[in-house]
């Protein structure tokens, strides 16, 4: 009989090449991001359409992660969508290489989206390595992973792009997938044999209130992450006079503080306060940085400030993560979270397209103090999400503590 501990020491070298995949995986998909807003203004885009490229990246992913979550839970195998993933996401940077102006980054956006709709396998092959009180652990790790990549990608793009441009960033993106692919064929997947669940009974999981909660949450976060700290925060720097160095060292500071507070996030340090202090305190965080950005005197005060948005999505993200997915039955877990990756690819969409547009018609102060006061809407929610489930705890207890013996 197999223990738990072989089971887990069984798993690590799985776990470690998941790991792998994962990070080249979003270095693909991110070593052009800190300098897109810039290179796109540089080519005399309008701020709208920086936001409906930008926007681009979360439309795919809003309309193709659910069905991908359907599909991945009627079919049990998640290594074939993690091929696809890649594949579309070398793909994506070709666009990019071959047709370097608006069009071509829709385009490529485009494909990178369908790339990370496939997100959702990646999640669910990670976790069937780790038991189900592991969970939180699982997600802090996987996020770290993801973090780490970008935060590779970001350091090679400033290191590079002020001498090279643009379009060596994008052969690093494509040339990054092909490792990627070839590790992805030495993934292997739990054995099971089950029959796949009708498409209704699958869906009857998205009208999980807490499920439904978390992922609007990782909307706010994902959806102001990708309108600020990956898009507009540059031209906000760039007002202040930075530089394309400034800006990418901007970029570095954020995703350094992601990958430490990711893994900070799978330790037990973390969990020993748990998400109804992690969630609402990192909100408050992320509030704060809405509200500085516009209002920072000169590009040294960016640098520091960039770590109140690393924490969301070090720490925020992954916690959220958890949270939607706990309590979830194994047999619709890919459809949970191809449901939890739609509601927030939304906010990816829709977040920079309106801060583009407010960007353009109000000026940028405008745009981050409405993120602002999103972000402190979602703070709200959890507040009171947390105090009420606090006190449904405690009425519990109490009546079993006054049920007669």
């Amino acid at each position: 009989m197999i223990t738990a501990a072989e089971k887990k020491a069984q798993d690590t070298p799985q776990i470690l090449l998941l790991s792998v995949i994962v990070s080249l995986f979003w270095f693909c998909q991110y070593v052009y991001i800190p300098y897109q807003t810039v290179y796109l203004s540089g080519i005399g885009s309008a701020p709208t359409l920086i936001g409906v490229v930008t926007g681009a990246y979360g439309f795919t992913q809003l309309i193709l992660r659910l069905p991908l979550g359907v599909a991945a839970d009627r079919r049990g195998r998640h290594r074939l969508f993690i091929m696809l993933g890649i594949f579309s996401a070398g793909t994506a940077s070709l666009f990019r290489i071959f047709l370097p102006n608006e069009s071509g980054f829709f385009l490529g956006n485009l494909f990178s989206g369908f790339a990370s709709a496939t997100w959702i396998s990646f999640m669910i092959l990670f976790f069937s390595h780790f038991q189900e009180s592991s969970l939180q652990k699982a997600s802090g790790l996987i996020v770290g992973a993801n973090n780490l990549g970008i935060f590779l990608g970001f350091s090679m793009g400033t290191l590079l792009y002020r001498h090279f441009g643009m379009h060596l960033l994008c052969v690093l993106s494509a040339a990054a997938a092909l490792p990627a692919l070839f590790l992805s064929l030495f993934v292997t997947e739990p054995s099971h044999e089950r029959q796949a669940p009708p498409v209704r009974d699958l869906l009857k999981i998205c009208t999980d209130r807490r499920l439904i909660l978390f992922s609007l949450l990782a909307l706010i976060q994902q959806g102001v992450q990708i309108s600020t700290s990956m898009s507009f925060t540059a031209q906000a720097a760039q007002a202040r006079g930075a530089d394309s160095t400034q800006i990418g060292l901007c970029s570095v500071i954020y995703i350094v503080a992601a990958v430490l507070s990711s893994y900070f996030a799978a330790s037990k340090a973390s969990q020993k306060l748990g998400p109804s202090f992690w969630i609402p305190v990192i909100l408050a965080c992320l509030t704060l940085y809405c509200l500085l950005i516009p209002n920072l005197p000169n590009i040294e005060w960016f640098y520091p400030t960039q770590i109140l948005s690393g924490l969301s999505t070090g720490i925020l993200f992954s916690f959220c993560t958890s949270e939607a997915m706990k309590n979830i039955p194994s047999k619709t877990k890919s459809t949970a979270m191809g449901f939890y990756q739609s509601v927030y690819a939304a906010g990816m969409t829709a977040l920079p397209v309106v801060t583009g547009a407010l960007t353009s018609t109000f000026g940028l102060r405008s745009a981050f103090y409405s993120l602002a006061g999103l972000t402190a809407v979602g703070l709200d929610g959890a507040i009171v999400y947390y105090c009420n489930r606090r006190g449904t705890d405690f009425g519990r207890r109490s009546g079993t503590e006054d049920t007669p013996k």
